[in-house]
């Protein structure tokens, strides 16, 4: 199935007497000591969907560094508050993952953090991205979870190769079959990419190689949690993933692959 422009009329919209925190409060864990940027790109894609961005790090340096006004710096000691009161939760971005060329250990935080926070809170809606995807296990993976793997992240996930359409005898490899299996929204990125729940596959064509460059991925999971804040899941994921395709063929028209992530956040709602 193709999501097209009339599945975004299905979006929750605010109401004109709307007041504060009415529309939607969402919570961003992330960032490292490596990875500084990616949770700020997010931050911001997200901050243009609700009424508040909580934002914790396990990197207590963020605080000094991060430039963006629009969320409100979590002390870690207290991420677990937000968390529970925030319509949905992002937890991922930046966050340090294993270099096994070098044998570095940075994951084992990363690891620690994802598993007690997704058993913690199993009924939150969690986006799941980036250093959590590549360190933690599937069967941490809460029901009606989205998660953004890339091929790579894909297969580091559930030790398979990502399969859209399989032959029958390997029909329990496939995306569906995943999807069904843990209980969650798989979102699949690529030049053509796939968003599943088990029971509805969508097919989001578009973007263009500027999707490719440091960010892009960070900014997707930012708009998806803004999303999701409001909206079910999977029309959550596959708009946010729609909407950021037509925003990097809009920035493409301007300035061909010459656009980066920011660009990307700055415009991802000016489709």
């Amino acid at each position: 199935m193709i999501f097209g422009p009339d599945d975004l009329k299905k979006l929750w919209r605010p109401r004109e007497d709307s007041s504060g925190e009415d529309n939607g409060q969402v919570t961003i864990i992330g960032g490292s000591a490596l990875f500084h940027g990616a949770p700020m790109l997010a931050v911001k894609a997200a901050s243009r969907l609700v009424d508040m961005v909580f934002f914790g790090s396990t990197e207590r340096d963020l605080e000094k560094i991060a430039k963006l006004n629009s969320f409100v710096w979590v002390p870690w000691g207290e991420v677990e508050d937000y968390v529970a009161k925030s319509d949905a939760v992002l937890i991922g971005p930046g966050m340090m993952r294993y270099r096994m060329e070098i044998g570095d250990g940075g994951g084992d935080e990363t690891k620690k953090v994802t598993e007690n926070l997704l058993r913690k809170f199993p009924e939150k809606k969690w986006v799941i991205d980036g250093g959590s995807l590549q360190v933690m296990e599937a069967g941490w993976i809460p029901k009606g979870a989205i998660i953004t793997p890339n091929s790579k992240e894909y297969e580091m996930l559930f030790n398979l190769k990502f399969e859209l359409l399989a032959e029958p005898a390997l029909r329990e490899r496939n995306l569906k079959s995943i999807s069904q299996k843990y209980k969650c929204i798989i979102v699949y990125k690529g030049p053509v990419a796939y968003v599943s729940d088990g029971e509805t596959t969508y097919e989001v064509t578009g973007g263009n190689a500027g999707l490719t460059k440091g960010g892009t991925g960070d900014v997707l999971a930012g708009v998806i949690v803004g999303l999701a804040a409001k909206n079910p899941p999977l029309l959550a994921a596959a708009a946010g993933t729609y909407l950021v395709k037509k925003t990097a063929e809009k920035l493409y028209k301007k300035v061909g692959y010459n656009f980066n992530a920011d660009d990307l956040a700055e415009e991802v709602f000016l489709v």
